[in-house]
């Protein structure tokens, strides 16, 4: 590792915990607690790999690290009280990487999904969990522990919790076609009928009572949506910040939502 690495980290650990980091979570609560929150955010969990390049550690290690700030980040949307979150976390296209680094992702993936099955945070604050993606192609075990997870927290509706695993949001579009065309040629749903609706009601997300996130957040500086929710994202407000998954803090969070509070949401009005 790198010593500039090994400044950056302790200079950032030091901020996490200093008085001037309180303060400043102080000042911006202060600003946004009268506004508006969003009810639904996705955030697309980006620059894990850069990060544990930066460190010279395997990028499956970067990976683990931004699984542990993904349960962070579910304490803080918690006490914000955002209702839904949809995370990026694995696309479809990923499956193009390694295969040693798709392996320990789905052994990560497994584990984390087993820790979320018996989180009481989960169960006392009744968080609905769904997976969400093209789940097939997830190994069979973590499959099953998807629908033990989605089973336990099915009957739950204060928030939701989506984890997008083999997502991509062109092949979401696609899916839900297939089941359109399926319904039409069974006779089940006249072709006059298909509308915004009827898609809506066969994507991933038709489970939630707010498919359309407000706000859409990228991690990592990179500016662009990269597949993500490329039909319920079409008015939603983009923050993007400059700062790794894994660095992500709480204030970074309460940014966001300052941006979005600031923004004028028309609709095309």
């Amino acid at each position: 590792m790198r010593i500039g690495a090994h400044v950056s980290r302790f200079l950032r650990k030091i901020t996490h915990n200093s008085v001037v980091y309180l303060l400043y979570e102080k000042i911006l609560w202060n600003q946004i607690k009268e506004g508006d929150f969003p009810d639904h955010i996705g955030i697309i969990l980006d620059g894990n790999r850069r990060w544990a390049k930066e460190r010279y550690i395997p990028p499956w290690e970067g990976h683990a690290f931004g699984a542990d700030k993904v349960e962070e980040l579910l304490d803080w949307c918690l006490d914000l009280k955002i209702r839904t979150i949809t995370l990026y976390a694995f696309s479809v296209a990923n499956f193009l990487r390694s295969p040693e680094e798709i392996n320990e992702l789905m052994a990560l993936v497994h584990q984390r999904l087993n820790k979320i099955l018996h989180d009481p945070r989960i169960h006392n604050n009744e968080v609905s969990v769904r997976v969400i993606g093209r789940l097939n192609r997830l190994p069979e075990r973590t499959q099953r522990l998807i629908r033990r997870v989605e089973e336990a927290t099915a009957d739950y509706d204060r928030f939701y919790l989506n984890l997008a695993l083999a997502y991509g949001g062109r092949a979401e579009i696609v899916d839900a076609t297939r089941k359109i065309a399926d319904e039409v040629r069974q006779g089940k749903l006249a072709v006059n009928a298909i509308d915004e609706q009827v898609v809506e009601e066969r994507l991933y997300t038709a489970h939630l009572p707010k498919s359309e996130p407000d706000l859409i957040i990228r991690s990592s500086g990179v500016e662009r949506l990269s597949d993500f929710l490329v039909w319920q994202g079409a008015y939603s407000e983009l923050c993007f910040i400059d700062t790794f998954w894994p660095e992500f803090r709480k204030i970074d969070l309460m940014r966001a939502v300052r941006t979005y509070q600031g923004r004028k949401r028309r609709f095309g009005r």
